[in-house]
């Protein structure tokens, strides 16, 4: 545990887009600091020169430099080299922050939650969609049984991945370290379904690359049913190959007392919320997405994820994602794509 009067200390390892943001909420915190970044670029390559610490140019690199001392290391890099390098993190006793997903398969995250265990280090998956209001709310709903028994859910992700995204050379669309779009763009839809309703059994799924053949090792669309093991039936239908703009991200939930639907763009606003003898309460608004320039993500709620890292390390509350969390949506993300693989 870190004492109330020190600081947290960070490292980020991966200075992309998300990596930046990471040390973006890390140096806005009172509470933390950030003390070095990596990257196989150069600072200057990843615009990472306003952050005025020493930076790196490989995990190993960092972990090797016993002159610096942190607690925490936070994963930024490739989805493939995620589950690697926080084992090596958790070697070298750092607690870990690990953008989703945990890894690319269900073995390789056990192999580092099993580490985790042996060095006693905690494990922090970025979920950050937990923390939208819309979230939070259908959460307690579900909790409290306000819908009743569930009987239909069903989630709708239509997103736009052009060329835009998909550039000669780089790391997305391989399937070695992007490993497929369920993992890369719709998994933080997936954990909230998982969070929400439990885990999944009896996946049926159909699977289609209708524009990405010369930009993708898999596929851009699908259409996926299940029944869910705490009662009710679901379903995910999901695209890459909406022209443009990003269309939706949806989750409609039918239930014994009534029925919602949250959507928009990034599953951001209540939609329908039809509930007997319910009144919907006023939720706070919710953050805008991450904004990637010609294409947008899910969320930008990391500032919230880092309070937790803070607050969970200073003793006061638990991880709002943590390690067996972030496997079991890899575990059902894998379900599914053994079908894709028949």
């Amino acid at each position: 545990m870190i004492k109330e009067d020190k600081k947290v200390r960070f490292a980020v390892v991966g200075s992309g887009h998300i990596g930046k943001r990471h040390a973006e909420m890390i140096s806005r915190d009172d509470e933390s600091e950030l003390i070095a970044m990596v990257d196989i670029r150069s600072a200057k390559e990843c615009e990472a020169e306003k952050f005025n610490v020493p930076f790196y140019n490989s995990i190993d690199e960092l972990l090797s430099n016993k002159e610096i001392n942190f607690d925490v290391v936070n994963i930024c890099t490739p989805n493939g080299l995620h589950a690697e390098q926080a084992i090596k993190a958790l070697e070298a006793r750092k607690h870990v922050v690990c953008e989703k997903p945990m890894g690319l398969s269900k073995e390789n995250c056990e192999r580092v939650i099993f580490k985790a265990l042996q060095v006693s280090k905690q494990v922090f998956c970025v979920m950050q969609n937990r923390y939208s209001p819309p979230s939070e709310w259908i959460k307690s709903i579900v909790e409290q049984r306000v819908l009743g028994k569930i009987f239909m859910v069903q989630l709708n992700c239509y997103w736009n991945r052009d060329n835009r995204y998909y550039k000669k050379g780089g790391w997305k669309g391989t399937q070695d370290l992007d490993g497929g779009t369920l993992y890369t763009q719709f998994s933080h839809f997936i954990d909230i379904m998982y969070w929400l309703f439990g885990d999944i059994d009896n996946i049926q799924g159909k699977f289609e690359d209708f524009i990405h053949q010369e930009s993708t090792d898999f596929e851009d669309s699908g259409f996926i049913s299940f029944d869910f093991i705490n009662g009710g039936m679901g379903s995910i239908n999901y695209s890459t190959a909406v022209a443009q703009q990003n269309l939706e991200s949806s989750i409609t939930i039918i239930g014994e007392n009534g029925s919602v639907k949250i959507g928009g763009q990034y599953m951001n606003e209540v939609e329908v919320c039809n509930i007997k003898d319910y009144e919907m309460p006023t939720l706070k608004a919710s953050n805008p997405a991450n904004d990637y320039g010609p294409y947008k993500g899910s969320a930008a709620n990391h500032n919230y994820v880092i309070k937790n890292v803070i607050d969970t390390l200073k003793g006061r509350t638990t991880p709002t994602t943590n390690a067996l969390e972030g496997l079991k949506v890899v575990e059902i993300i894998e379900r599914i794509y053994k079908l894709r693989n028949k």
